[in-house]
Parts: structure tokens; sequence; C-alpha cells
């Protein structure tokens, strides 16, 4: 209860009191939604039907049941949705829970031949689901991330009773600012002890190499991979040039100065200082912002009211690269501390397969890559911008190539290869 009125303090922060009332609304209207529906026995027979269909093929060679609050619909497609389509790919018959806060999915949906969209909070589909795997006899497992908060270690408990092992991402740093809470959630901190504990059945994933050095030193190297964030490299390589964007990007473009973009949140780990110096110092440059708002640290940084700055809020996944295609230089101003350091910011990747040159800040994750410039400081960053912006083609090819090898190095399907390859070395015995 008190992780969750921390939770609830937060949202008030990010959304404002009206927003969030909303928000509670609507998560309750669902619980009861659901009940009704999981009383709805003609469609659970449709739905058993449907997953004894599924599961009826020879396509896959494992389940994976992604469990998580998530969602599958949201604007920003990130690393769950690209994982599990990794994993399909890797004759891995992957379930993946929605949402309903995200999703309008009733039962179930399939995306792809082994990758289905399901609505676990319907209690009556998840426990068809769970009965029928019971008869399937393939390796099973539960994958989940660091940060999850609502799943508590009794049930991860339970599902290992019940012969399934666990996929444990650990995908960032174990901080309360990163679950919006006043300290760590008893959950996040007690499956994290666990899972340092029991060998046996869970698989660690890690995206950061602080990460890897905490999992080795306290745990070792069993069922351990490293993969961090990548991109989806054709995505960004079809850039629809009749895209009609917002009023406020035309107006942009007709100015006709340099664009220094970023794309993703906006957090206290945000460095606004950097980047309202860039703008003050370098006013012959337009600097664009989108995605959307983690906390209430934008609104505090003032940086909207610089005449340089523009806002334009969260753009879909689909139509995010349009946008990007069109910034001069991407960035990832990140203040550096101890949550950025265990960082893999997954735009980097994105950034690279968009062949835009690349200005981060002196993140661990970043260092690794040629094509970034790493700025140690606020005037580092305005001089890598300045030289950034001199890399024509026509002159600096081989930067460029470096661009396009370091992101085809990183595709989302080598990411989900590496953790399929973890599983197997451990189904062969």
């Amino acid at each position: 209860m008190k992780d969750k009125l921390s939770k609830f303090k937060s949202l008030i922060k990010k959304y404002g009191f009206i927003k969030t009332i909303k928000k509670v609304v609507s998560y309750i209207l669902s619980k009861i939604t659901n009940i009704f529906n999981s009383m709805n026995f003609i469609k659970n027979n449709k739905v058993s039907e449907r997953l004894d269909e599924i599961l009826s093929k020879n396509s896959y060679e494992r389940i994976i049941i992604w469990r998580s609050n998530f969602g599958w619909n949201v604007p920003l497609f990130q690393r769950p949705q690209h994982i599990s389509l990794g994993l399909s790919k890797q004759k891995c018959l992957v379930f993946y829970e929605v949402t309903h806060f995200t999703d309008k999915i009733k039962d179930l949906e399939e995306i792809n031949n082994n990758l289905i969209l399901i609505n676990l909070e319907n209690k009556s589909i998840q426990k068809i689901l769970f009965s029928k795997l019971k008869n399937i006899n393939k390796p099973k497992y539960i994958q989940i991330y660091s940060t999850d908060w609502n799943m508590k270690l009794e049930e991860l408990k339970e599902y290992i009773k019940n012969g399934y092992k666990i996929i444990y991402e650990y995908i960032d740093e174990i901080n309360p600012i990163l679950s919006g809470t006043k300290d760590i959630p008893i959950n996040i901190k007690e499956k994290y002890e666990y899972m340092l504990s029991d060998k046996e059945n869970i698989f660690v994933v890690v995206t950061a190499d602080k990460l890897k050095e905490d999992i080795e030193k306290k745990r070792g190297t069993e069922k351990l991979v490293f993969a961090c964030n990548g991109v989806d490299y054709e995505h960004y390589q079809n850039i629809d040039n009749a895209f009609k964007f917002d009023e406020t990007f035309e107006q942009i473009l007709k100015q006709d100065k340099p664009i220094i973009g970023y794309y993703g949140a906006f957090a206290s780990w945000f460095d606004y200082d950097m980047v309202s110096n860039l703008a003050k110092q370098r006013p012959e440059y337009n600097i664009v912002l989108i995605g959307s708002k983690y906390d209430d640290s934008l609104e505090k940084s003032n940086i909207e009211k610089l005449e340089n700055v523009y806002f334009l809020g969260t753009k879909d996944y689909k139509i995010l690269k349009n946008y990007a295609s069109k910034f001069n230089i991407c960035t990832v101003p990140f203040l550096i501390n101890d949550i950025t350091k265990a960082t893999s910011p997954l735009k980097i990747f994105e950034y690279m397969a968009l062949e835009k040159p690349i200005v981060t800040t002196a993140m661990d994750e970043c260092k690794k890559y040629k094509s970034i410039f790493i700025a140690n400081n606020k005037e580092e960053f305005i001089e890598l911008i300045d030289k950034a912006l001199k890399l024509n083609r026509e002159e600096n090819e081989e930067y460029y190539e470096i661009l396009k090898k370091e992101a085809l190095e990183n595709t989302w399907d080598s990411k989900a290869k590496s953790i399929c390859n973890l599983l197997k070395q451990s189904e062969q015995f």
C-alpha cells in the first residue's frame, strides 16, 4: 500500500490531479469489465479453441509468457515489443500480456505465427491459458523486467514450482526514481534479491556493462547474457517523404536552420542546463524535443520558454522516424549519475540507422561506439555539435559507413538471438 500511495503521488506530479483520477477510474472500470468478460462462457470457449489451434502448431520450440503492464500499442514502440517480435522469429511462441491503458484486446490477437497478444487481466483467460500449457511438453518461461513492481515474489515462486523458468531482464539501475516512488518498491527489491540466489531457475539478461558487473559480482556468470538495446534497421530505411508534419514542425523546417534533435523521455536525468546553454549560445540552431514527460522536470526547467527550443510532445513510433529524419544532429543530453551509467539508450541505435551524426554526454554505454561524439561538459557539447554539423557525406563517407555498420551490428533480431541461445544451452541438458 505504501508503494501504491507513493506511485499515486508521482502520477499526480506527472499528469496532474484530474488526469490521474481519470486513469484510476479507467483502471477500476477495466477491472469490472474483465470480471464480466470472465463470466462469458461462450467467449471463453472460443478462446479455448483458438489456444488449442495455436498450441497445436509445430512452429515453436519453447513458450515464453511476457508478464508486464507495459502494453503493446504505446506511442514509443520499445524494447519489450521488439524483443518479443525477435524471439517469435527464433522459434519461441510468445504470449505478450496487454493492458487496458494502451490496448483494446478483450481476449487475444495474433501478431504473427508465434506472437500472441493476450489479456491476462481477464482471470478466466489466464486460467485457460495456464491450464492448457500444463499439457505442453516444451520448455516454458515467464519473462519479466527488473523494474516490474506488480508481480509479487510469491507469484514468481509459484511459476517456478509449476515448472516455469524465469527470464529476468535487468534493464536499469534498481532505483526508486525509475519506479516513480519514494523508496524502492518491495516487489522489485524482493525479486531482485531472489534472482541473485536462484541460479537454477532464473536466466538473467543485462543491458549495460554496469549491470553485468553487478550480476557477476553477486551471482556469477551462470545463465547470464548481455543483450543491450537495439534497432529495427529496416524500419528506419523507409522514410515517408510525402509525410505531412504538424504545423509547428512545418514552421521550424521553413526557418531553414540546423535542427538539433532529441526524442525520448523527459525526466530528472535529462540535462536541461546543457540544452539551455546550447540554445542560448547558438541562437542560429533550432532545438527540437520530442517525447513524453516522465515527471515534472521539463516544466521546472523553463526550457520551453527559450525562443529556439521546441517541445513537440509524443509522436507515434510509426511516424517518429519521419521527424527524426529531418534532424541535422541527434543527441542524448543526459546527466551522468547511477541511473544513466547503467542505461543503454535505445535511441542511439535508431539514430545510427538514420545515419545522423550523434552527440551524447559521457554515458558508459555510448562510449563504446565510434560513431558517437562524447561530450564531457556543456562547452564540449556545443563544440561537438558544431563539428558534427560539418560532416557532409561527400567528404566524410567513412563516418557514415561507421554509423550504418554499428546500426547493423545492433539489430533487435541479434539481441533476441543472444537471449534464445542462452536458453538453448540449458535446454540441451
